[in-house]
């Protein structure tokens, strides 16, 4: 089964909303489980309506537990709601509002400790693509990501390989490239969590789309995550429907 997993990022109202549900609801596709990763201000809308049908997330939490920090929304406070996940370390926080692996690592904590499936994102910039430390920059970002987590704690994790250059540019690995680095991270996990590695699901995002699902999502590849095609039910939808 493939996770098509959609980020709204900021975007979205009620209205769209509401015909993206009705939309979302006439359409039904076999051995694919969506989700949907909201404004925090949507949560409860989209689970109330969706919840049964399709998993539902948010888009980024708090290191700190709780506090003095303004603007700011805990994972013991998305508990509350019931969301199914949560991204971390989506490469617009670690560079418009420069999250460090640091804070990536502990936002992962309370995840965990709030029984809130981690969605953790990974990615190399343009200059390190061309390069060539892919690798290197991936491996730096999981070993510091999941510092201090232990194999039993990783049940439900998933990993989203996103090529920063390849993210809302039109761009987009091909599927040997996605295949290689996906096979990399596995075999990377493998050595620090041995087999309890094998139940984390590793997908790939960045420009995906219904016209090229099909080819980037190979069989090592276990979903995608969506942005700007995951705002019309429709095309979002397709997406599904073609892998």
């Amino acid at each position: 089964m493939k996770y098509i997993i959609g980020n709204w990022k900021m975007n979205q109202n009620a209205k769209i909303i509401d015909n993206f549900i009705k939309s979302f609801k006439k359409n039904k596709v076999n051995n694919v489980k969506f989700g949907l990763a909201v404004p925090y201000v949507y949560i409860e809308k989209i689970k109330k309506k969706l919840g049964k049908t399709c998993l539902v997330g948010a888009e980024n939490c708090s290191e700190y537990s709780s506090g003095a920090y303004t603007g700011e929304v805990s994972a013991e406070m998305l508990a509350d709601f019931n969301i199914d996940f949560c991204l971390v370390g989506h490469s617009e926080r670690r560079t418009i509002f420069a999250e460090t692996d640091e804070q990536i690592n502990e936002k992962i904590k309370q995840l965990i400790k709030n029984k809130i499936t981690p969605l953790f994102c990974i990615g190399e910039t343009l200059k390190e693509y061309e390069n060539k430390e892919t690798k290197k920059v991936i491996k730096k970002q999981i070993e510091k990501g999941l510092k201090g987590i232990n194999a039993s704690e990783l049940n439900n994790l998933i990993i989203a390989y996103e090529p920063v250059w390849a993210i809302g540019t039109g761009k987009t690995a091909d599927a040997k490239t996605i295949n290689n680095i996906t096979e990399y991270i596995k075999n990377l996990l493998l050595k620090m969590y041995g087999e309890n590695s094998k139940s984390i699901k590793v997908l790939y995002g960045g420009s995906v789309n219904s016209e090229n699902a099909s080819n980037l999502l190979t069989d090592l590849v276990d979903g995608a995550l969506v942005g700007g095609a995951s705002l019309n039910a429709e095309k979002f939808i397709n997406i599904g429907r073609n892998v």
